[in-house]
């Protein structure tokens, strides 16, 4: 089992212009609205590769219907703490002709004490039951920076590995917990490591010093470079594969649903890093709103190409 966390989920809403254009009149050729939040992403795609997933979190009443049709639809098994307020809504800004999204994003209801230690719990009740438990997406106001550090620990001697993929100080503080896995995109890793990344092999020197850290395996996606995984032992890198993109949204919580099934499967290095990539891909050509398919991710399997570094 895989068990998602998600503490602030989000309706986000993508709109299409031909151009965006700051501080002037922007007409929208496209619309439309989606249940997301990266706990819910990783959820449904790991669902859509086969998996027996599940998401766990806090939700906000108002809004809520959209995040339970689609969980329901897609058979995705889910777990909330209700909460009074409104579910968040981030706007997703994408120019038609170069594809540049812009991304202005809520920061979503404050999270109460007590809502968090009924978190806490859920987490524990869930951990016993899971093999992987991923902890993912920006933390609610009022919710404390090491928060996912706390829940690290929480299920450290519970057989449950975790997986981090956050950024800023919730990404800081959970490495602390020594998660079995990391994924940050370039930018965090180069934000954690406060220096430019500007090879590949600076990248995963960089990698490195995490798994010097107790994390087991680092996987940075590196967004239309590729990717690259490390253990310590083993480095790869995989270039982007060219495709017709049709949304960059959620790309990077279906490379974690890849790279967890990887797992899963108890796959070598090199092959977690094919899945994970060919899963990112599969959500870059699909489009924004629909379920991954499976048969295009199967497929693109094979058009991963992979390189030891």
């Amino acid at each position: 089992m895989i068990t998602t966390i998600s503490l602030n989920p989000s309706i986000d809403r993508t709109v299409e212009v031909e151009q965006f254009t700051p501080g002037g009149l922007n007409r929208v050729l496209s619309s439309h609205m989606n249940a997301g939040g990266k706990g819910i992403n990783v959820a449904l795609d790991a669902t859509a590769l086969g998996l027996d997933a599940q998401c766990i979190g806090v939700m906000h009443k108002e809004g809520s219907k959209l995040f339970e049709k689609r969980l329901m639809v897609n058979s995705t098994a889910y777990n909330f703490i209700w909460c009074e307020g409104s579910v968040r809504i981030n706007m997703k800004v994408r120019e038609r002709g170069s594809g540049q999204l812009t991304e202005i994003n809520e920061p979503g209801e404050p999270i109460h004490p007590e809502t968090l230690e009924k978190m806490t719990d859920l987490v524990q009740l869930h951990a016993e039951n899971s093999d992987y438990m991923v902890l993912t997406g920006s933390l609610s106001p009022g919710c404390p920076e090491d928060y996912y550090r706390t829940l690290i620990e929480t299920v450290r001697d519970m057989g449950c590995r975790c997986i981090l993929d956050a950024d800023g100080a919730a990404l800081s503080a959970g490495i602390e917990a020594e998660p079995y896995m990391i994924k940050p995109n370039i930018h965090e890793l180069e934000q954690l490591t406060g220096k430019k990344l500007e090879t590949i092999q600076a990248v995963r020197n960089a990698a490195y010093k995490f798994i010097s850290k107790g994390v087991s395996i680092v996987a940075v996606s590196l967004g239309d470079k590729g990717a690259l995984i490390t253990n310590g032992d083993e480095s790869f890198f995989a270039p982007s594969i060219n495709i017709d993109i049709k949304t960059t949204v959620g790309a990077g919580d279906a490379m974690v649903a890849g790279l967890v099934c990887g797992c899963m499967g108890e796959y070598d290095l090199i092959d977690i890093l094919r899945m994970g990539v060919a899963c990112a891909t599969a959500r870059c050509c699909t489009e924004p709103g629909k379920t991954l398919d499976k048969t295009v991710y199967k497929a693109l399997l094979n058009m991963v190409q992979l390189e030891a570094i």
